[in-house]
């Protein structure tokens, strides 16, 4: 049982990067209706500006953490006024075809400033661990699933009680209304990329702040983010947050127990399984778990 809960616990800390990743994907889509394929380079290019600003201009772990989601955020604004903006009015393939560009691009300039070596943000208190119950997590793991926590908290007040998230929230509904309303659709549309950046940038320093570091393949984590948002629906952010938390929790069970129970496997079985449960979930719910159905008169 013990062995059950630590890896719980585990997939629940794992778990919460992907949910920062997934949200990032569905403010994208539910202010754009594209899906951005430049998530991974912003979480990859979040954490080694939070690498940069600790370990080579000496700032602390929070205020280096705090002008990295500023640095994701004015990224995410230039992806979309320089790539994106010109191409308003074309087919979202397109689009999301060139969010495919746009990460392949960043992500060449992030691995010739990291090299052949891993970057690894040094967190305050790294190797403390708490005790409890017979189970055992590490202070930058606690820490990330409170940083989560606060940015569900602050993304729920923002669309619920500022201007600009009544605003996000009018243009996901319908752009065409939102204009008519006198409202910039264009200004909300960077507005979504800039805070799919700075969560981009959030999950990307604790990355680099385990045990690994940011190395050059790091950015396949962020794809395990598309299960997520597939599983909680592409256009809900209450579903961001539980397929990122079901997606860890999953992988994390998946490689304690898929060894010995299903060998035949293979030994590396946890890494799709995230894809595995995103497949059984579409045969059930192919909007996903809290997904809006879309219905189109012919």
């Amino acid at each position: 049982m013990t062995t059950f809960a630590q890896a719980v616990l585990n997939g629940f800390a794992q778990g919460a990067i992907y949910a920062l990743l997934a949200l990032g994907y569905v403010m994208i889509y539910k202010a754009t209706h594209v899906i951005s394929f430049a998530q991974p380079a912003l979480m990859v290019c979040g954490g080694l500006f939070t690498y940069h600003l600790t370990t080579q201009i000496g700032l602390p772990f929070w205020p280096g953490l705090a002008g990295a989601v500023v640095l994701g955020a004015l990224l995410g604004m230039a992806v979309e006024r320089l790539a994106l903006r010109p191409m308003v009015g074309k087919p979202v393939f397109t689009l999301a075809i060139i969010t495919i560009g746009v990460d392949i691009v960043l992500r060449i300039f992030a691995n010739r400033y990291m090299g052949p070596d891993p970057r690894i943000v040094t967190f305050p208190n790294g190797s403390r661990r708490y005790e409890f119950l017979g189970l055992s997590i590490s202070h930058q793991r606690v820490s990330l699933m409170v940083v989560t926590l606060l940015t569900v908290i602050a993304l729920v007040l923002f669309f619920r009680y500022a201007k600009a998230g009544l605003a996000m929230r009018a243009t996901a509904l319908n752009q065409e209304t939102a204009l008519a309303q006198g409202i910039r659709v264009g200004a909300i549309f960077a507005l979504a990329w800039a805070i799919a950046g700075g969560l981009a940038a959030i999950a990307g320093t604790f990355v680099a702040a385990g045990s690994a570091g940011m190395e050059q393949n790091t950015w396949i984590i962020a794809l395990k983010a598309l299960p997520a948002i597939i599983i909680g629906g592409l256009d809900s952010l209450p579903g961001a947050v539980i397929g990122g938390l079901a997606v860890g929790i999953v992988e994390s069970l998946t490689a304690v127990y898929q060894p010995s129970v299903a060998p035949f496997l293979g030994a590396n079985f946890a890494l799709v399984a995230p894809y595995a449960l995103m497949f059984l979930v579409l045969l059930v719910r192919p909007y996903g778990l809290f997904g809006t159905k879309e219905v189109e008169r012919v």
